[in-house]
């Protein structure tokens, strides 16, 4: 959805706007001609986050709710637009708060349980949280530098809206038992206990 909103936006807006320069907020901000298209992918994906997050009952309770923060965070950005041309304090205080959130959530949300999904699993949680955190610092070098923020923006930002994706899919494809603990038996095993 963020990707389609930002394609969809920087078409509108012409060959004025470079993609690998200027930031998916330029797209965001007042007066911009994907405004409405931009504000909308970024509404649509805080509420992603935020179902996603009330329903992924697999992971941890702190990476759910560093989840659904970060949500809430890109739902803020998306109400606070930036203005046509200079900063807004506003605008960038919310973007960077979701980005941390958006960051730390999959380290949070391990399952050190054997059993996990694999989206779950310590080792890749880690390695995500490790690479977007990479990637946004890099994001923060090139807007300071004056570079390739409109790169370093796309890349950290699609890899925090698709890591949920692959959470879920990875759940949906593990065999798992019926609601039950590490430490209390499944229904068919106690079934098969009572049966002998």
């Amino acid at each position: 959805m963020l990707i389609g909103g930002w394609t969809i936006a920087a078409l509108l807006e012409g060959p004025a706007y470079d993609p690998a320069t200027q930031t998916i907020s330029v797209l965001a901000a007042y007066g911009a001609a994907g405004f409405w298209v931009m504000t909308g992918a970024l509404a649509a994906l805080g509420v992603c986050h935020m179902i996603t997050a009330l329903g992924l009952r697999p992971a941890a309770l702190p990476g759910r709710l560093a989840l659904g923060a970060g949500g809430a965070a890109a739902f803020v950005v998306a109400l606070l637009p930036p203005p046509s041309s200079g900063g807004s304090l506003r605008h960038g205080s919310a973007a960077a708060v979701g980005f941390a959130l958006l960051a730390v959530w999959p380290v949070l949300a391990a399952d050190r349980r054997p059993a996990a999904p694999w989206g779950l699993r310590p080792v890749p949680s880690l390695a995500a949280t490790a690479l977007m955190l990479v990637t946004a610092a890099w994001f923060m070098f090139e807007m300071h530098q004056g570079g390739a923020d409109g790169v370093a923006e796309r890349l950290v930002t699609a890899l925090q809206s698709l890591w949920p994706f692959v959470v879920v899919a990875s759940c949906l494809c593990h065999p798992h038992p019926e609601n039950s603990s590490p430490q209390e038996p499944n229904r068919a095993e106690r079934r098969r206990g009572g049966a002998a």
